[in-house]
């Protein structure tokens, strides 16, 4: 039985003026997403990969087409948001993982999985941070500072600070690609785990082919930007 999608990504197109040259970077793509299942974006670079998870992430703006996003009480669509509308899906709806793992420097290792919840709000999730950081193996590493911590360690905080709001949908940019090959196994591991468990839409864009195929659908990216499906 096929489950119903969460994120729904339908004809998309974005482009870039370079002078008097459009470039098209997207066109015409479409796909979906059921919530607590995955796809993998591959592709070179300069495919579109990181376009696309911006324009998931409301960061940019769509030439055309729309996605859509199931939230508990409403189906939220990019196309007729606003700026502001789009600022507030993303800090409440989307956890986003980067390959630098963009943790704030001066905050420990729990502040910085706390923040999201400090951000929104939510006192009511900053206990579950040390829960979580401890199931990631890090139940020792609180209140020490990311300049002492390993990449992979790093990387796990990164993982545990996008999932803290359990947000329906997580956004990836190569999260495995700063990481030696046991080290992303480990975080590929966690990254999947997690969203599967917790019923999240995991899209995450990686040139790991080890990494693309555990994901349940794989989107290749090139130059006519067709997408390749693994399974439905």
């Amino acid at each position: 039985m096929t489950k119903p999608a969460a994120l729904s990504v339908k004809k998309i197109s974005k482009h870039y003026q370079d002078g008097s040259r459009q470039i098209d970077v997207i066109t015409d793509l479409s796909f979906s997403v059921a919530a607590g299942e995955s796809v993998s974006v591959t592709g070179p670079s300069g495919s579109g990969k990181s376009t696309l998870l911006n324009l998931l992430a409301g960061l940019l703006e769509l030439d055309n087409g729309d996605i859509t996003l199931q939230l508990k009480d409403k189906t939220f669509s990019y196309r007729t948001a606003n700026e502001r509308s789009r600022t507030a899906l993303r800090r409440q709806h989307i956890g986003y993982v980067y390959q630098f793992f963009n943790l704030v420097p001066t905050l420990t290792v729990l502040e910085n999985v706390r923040l999201p919840a400090r951000l929104n709000r939510r006192r009511d999730l900053e206990s579950h941070a040390s829960t979580l950081l401890a199931e990631f193996g890090l139940g020792d590493r609180l209140h020490d500072f990311p300049d002492v911590l390993s990449g992979g360690e790093q990387q796990r905080v990164a993982v545990a600070r996008a999932l803290l709001l359990k947000p329906p949908l997580l956004l990836a940019d190569e999260p495995t690609g700063n990481l030696d090959a046991e080290n992303s196994k480990h975080v590929a591991d966690l990254l999947f785990s997690s969203c599967r468990e917790q019923n999240i839409s995991l899209v995450l864009a990686t040139h790991s082919t080890d990494v693309a195929a555990m994901a349940d659908t794989r989107l290749h990216l090139d130059s006519r930007l067709t997408p390749d499906k693994k399974s439905l």
